[in-house]
């Protein structure tokens, strides 16, 4: 079916083993879903994911927020890292409809001091609308609790250095799941390959992010930007961390950034196009994200990321191979000795067992904390620099 084919990004396949569930179109508007207007259908695996070894949970989290859609694939990373949800909390009845049906095990709660007064619970995820996520984490960071937003977890340059100040004082972590690169099995290959030499030293990477709009399923907020962030704070952090996890880079600026609302201007806070150059200490990197992926592609976006070595370069279909090949997560390498694919469907994903383990022992392991925070510094600094464009109409 064509739902099925064109929106594979809301196929968490994170979640495996979950019932699935038939979205209606009245809930989607409120998700932010980017999907073809007729249902979305969250896909499963199975059974319920178990906790790794003896099946006990290692941790204890909740949900606070869940206005966008990406935290199925949150939960699910944790659930498979060994996490039991035990609550969550949400505004939106809309919204509490679906998620109650998907995690029947866990408790709604109340309200949000519920869960951030509940000593048992030692993590809270959310995708709540972006503006709030920063608060969010800082109160749960208060409140002695780790914390992973949705990207964008943070939109302002002034709620980053609360978030930081907060962090440093509370030593919590304040995770921010680029699901792009954490939850992407090409891409997490790709990162087992560099760091095995394969092309050499990374010289730069180049990433591509489109989407595709459905301005008709989005909620008021998605257009606002004083409330998502601009499209750079928003789309670009995904390439803004793997520009930094495959250059190495510890330090990093940005040399130029340009952004504009090209196409709809009936959206006057809407950005739908926006580019930027950055230089790190281990490399440079081009990021270009836009809302302009047509209707005759199979997916939400041809999502791609090209790293080059001194010894050969990979290229990352992320969503589609529009050459033919079925799925997602497509890898191709040339070395000095070939060009090759990669099949990376067997690739696991250890984002969610990693932040498990980091939680309980008070390690790095998924993402140090300075990674995390300079990747949104990044596209908040570009996003506030960035030259507006004004093309001829």
């Amino acid at each position: 079916m064509k739902d099925e084919r064109s929106d594979r990004r809301v196929f968490i396949k994170t979640a495996a083993g979950l019932a699935a569930v038939m979205i209606p179109g009245r809930h989607q508007r409120a998700l932010g879903l980017a999907d073809s207007g007729r249902g979305v259908r969250f896909s499963a695996n199975g059974s319920q994911p178990k906790t790794p070894r003896n099946n006990l949970p290692r941790i204890k989290f909740a949900v606070i927020g869940l206005n966008h859609y990406h935290i199925y694939s949150q939960v699910g990373a944790v659930l498979r890292g060994g996490g039991e949800l035990v609550s969550y909390y949400a505004r939106e009845p809309e919204l509490v409809e679906v998620f109650s049906k998907r995690f029947a095990q866990a408790k709604r709660a109340r309200d949000e001091k519920e869960i951030l007064e509940d000593d048992s619970i030692q993590l809270v995820l959310s995708a709540a609308i972006p503006e709030e996520r920063a608060p969010i984490g800082i109160r749960a960071m208060q409140h002695g609790k780790d914390y992973m937003a949705d990207k964008p977890g943070i939109i302002t340059l002034e709620q980053l250095a609360e978030v930081r100040r907060v962090q440093a004082q509370t030593r919590r972590i304040y995770s921010i799941m680029y699901s792009e690169r954490l939850e992407n099995r090409a891409t997490v290959r790709a990162g087992e390959l560099v760091k095995a030499g394969a092309i050499g030293r990374v010289v730069q990477t180049v990433g591509l992010g489109p989407h595709r709009m459905n301005a008709k399923n989005r909620p008021d907020w998605f257009f606002d930007r004083k409330r998502y962030g601009g499209i750079l704070c928003d789309i670009a952090s995904h390439q803004a961390d793997q520009f930094l996890f495959f250059t190495d880079s510890t330090r990093a600026e940005v040399v130029a950034a340009q952004i504009g609302n090209v196409h709809n201007i009936e959206y006057p806070e809407f950005e739908d196009f926006g580019d930027v150059v950055l230089r790190g200490d281990g490399g440079t990197g081009y990021i270009r994200v836009d809302w302009f992926t047509p209707d005759g592609l199979s997916t939400w976006g041809d999502g791609r990321l090209t790293i080059l070595g001194t010894e050969g370069f990979i290229e990352i279909r992320k969503n589609v191979d529009i050459a033919g090949r079925a799925g997602d997560s497509h890898l191709f390498l040339v070395d000095q000795k070939e060009t090759r694919y990669i099949d990376c469907s067997d690739q696991t994903l250890p984002y969610g067992e990693q932040i498990v383990a980091d939680v309980v022992n008070r390690t790095e392991t998924a993402m140090s904390q300075e990674h995390c925070f300079l990747a949104t510094e990044l596209v908040l600094k570009a996003q506030k620099e960035a030259q507006r464009l004004k093309f001829k109409m």
